[in-house]
């Protein structure tokens, strides 16, 4: 059923008038004649009967007439829910104690009122969220596909901010009293990160971190959670693993972790921003921006090779790091 037709008839009961509905309508009113003649066709009952004045419902139509009011009013409800601004932009997040839900809270508090609806895809496959993205699942999604050829046509990838990375250890750690540690001297020690999914960014990642540095990238078991990762490494006098900066990890008081930042150069995991490659969200306007301002990592940084073509999707300023091969 045609909702423009139910809306011209819905405007001519309450004014009376067709030309007047027309008016409101912004159409002729030959129009919406022809709108409430197709609607009686297809009813096959009259809803008006014409007057000098203008026209009157029928008994037909008094009865039809609560039920259009409806129909348009749920009509006018559904574009409302999607119109710019309406509704919260849904981001999606590799997990909610990640460096990007980090960033997003402090977005978030930075702007009272905000509104945000952050998920989390179960997918391994950035290809997987990129889809989801150009399909309307989820407005913006933080992940890499890393051939940008693999992209959708219609999803753009953006840089959204470099993760720098630490060393998260035991007390029992040989590297566990350091203040900082360098790339060279990770090597021959064990970095345990466990559940590393084949296709997956950060499969790629490690895979170039350990060959530019020749490091032990320990893949193996499954991840049963944060919990066990840091009990493992509390326990541990040689396991330890790579942590980004602003994850947020929180274990008992006895476990006695240390985080401690790699430096000269620091190691750096660069994270994109997917999103729709026409008509955007508004609100991601807001965090696009706030992404543009966050600090960069001071000089010298590695970072893997899929960064260099990654475009930034705000003015440059003044660089602070630099791409170590």
């Amino acid at each position: 059923m045609d909702t423009e037709a139910l809306r011209s008839f819905v405007r001519a009961a309450r004014l009376g008038k067709l030309h007047q509905a027309a008016d409101e309508l912004g159409v002729t009113q030959q129009a919406v004649s022809k709108r409430i003649a197709a609607l009686e066709r297809e009813l096959r009952v009259r809803l008006f009967t014409r007057t000098a004045r203008g026209v009157e419902l029928t008994p037909d139509g008094k009865a039809f007439l609560p039920h259009a009011r409806s129909v348009v009013a749920g009509v006018d409800r559904a574009v409302a829910a999607v119109g710019a601004g309406s509704r919260a932009p849904r981001i999606d997040v590799l997990g909610l104690r990640s460096a990007q839900a980090v960033v997003l809270h402090e977005y978030w508090r930075s702007r009272p009122g905000t509104r945000l609806d952050v998920v989390t895809l179960r997918v391994d496959d950035p290809r997987e969220a990129a889809a989801a993205v150009a399909e309307g699942g989820v407005d913006a999604s933080f992940r890499t596909v890393t051939d940008p050829a693999a992209l959708p046509p219609d999803v753009r990838m953006i840089h959204a901010f470099d993760s720098p990375l630490e060393l998260l250890t035991g007390p029992g750690h040989p590297l566990a009293a350091a203040r900082t540690v360098t790339p060279a001297q990770l090597r021959g020690h064990r970095i345990w990160v466990p559940g590393i999914a084949p296709r997956s960014e950060w499969a790629e990642f490690y895979d170039q971190l350990a060959t530019a540095f020749d490091l032990r990238i320990d893949a193996a078991g499954p991840h049963f959670g944060d919990e066990v990762l840091l009990d493992t490494l509390a326990a541990s006098d040689d396991v330890a693993t790579l942590v980004g900066a602003r994850d947020r990890y929180v274990w008992p008081p006895g476990h006695d972790l240390r985080r401690i930042p790699v430096t000269r150069p620091s190691l750096a995991y660069p994270l994109s921003l997917l999103l729709p490659r026409t008509h955007p969200h508004p609100g991601l306007r807001g965090i696009i921006a706030h992404l543009g301002g966050l600090q960069e990592r001071p000089a010298p940084v590695w970072l893997p090779s899929w960064a260099a073509t990654t475009p930034r999707p705000h003015a440059p300023r003044r660089k602070e790091s630099a791409h170590v091969p």
